[in-house]
């Protein structure tokens, strides 16, 4: 289930980040109807917070245990990088 809290900066998407089979809910496109295109600017998952960027999706951080390259490897869009820490 995704949901979308409006705040100053736009939308922010709390979601699983994997589908039960595994697959990745974050996509390069999306083959459902949009309601809001480009309104969300941060996706907040239970393994980590990515912002959406004119360049792609930016980690900025992960979970407890998680590594970038976990996240990365479950993400359907390539990730434009990660923020220092």
């Amino acid at each position: 289930m995704l949901i979308k809290a409006l705040h100053t900066h736009g939308a922010t998407g709390l979601m699983d980040h994997t589908a039960k089979d595994g697959s990745s809910k974050i996509v390069m496109e999306c083959g459902l109807p949009l309601t809001g295109e480009g309104c969300v600017h941060r996706i907040i998952t239970d393994l980590g917070v990515l912002d959406v960027t004119p360049d792609g999706l930016v980690l900025v951080e992960t979970a407890p245990g998680v590594t970038f390259e976990h996240v990365a490897a479950r993400t359907g869009s390539p990730l434009a990088g990660r923020r220092p820490e």
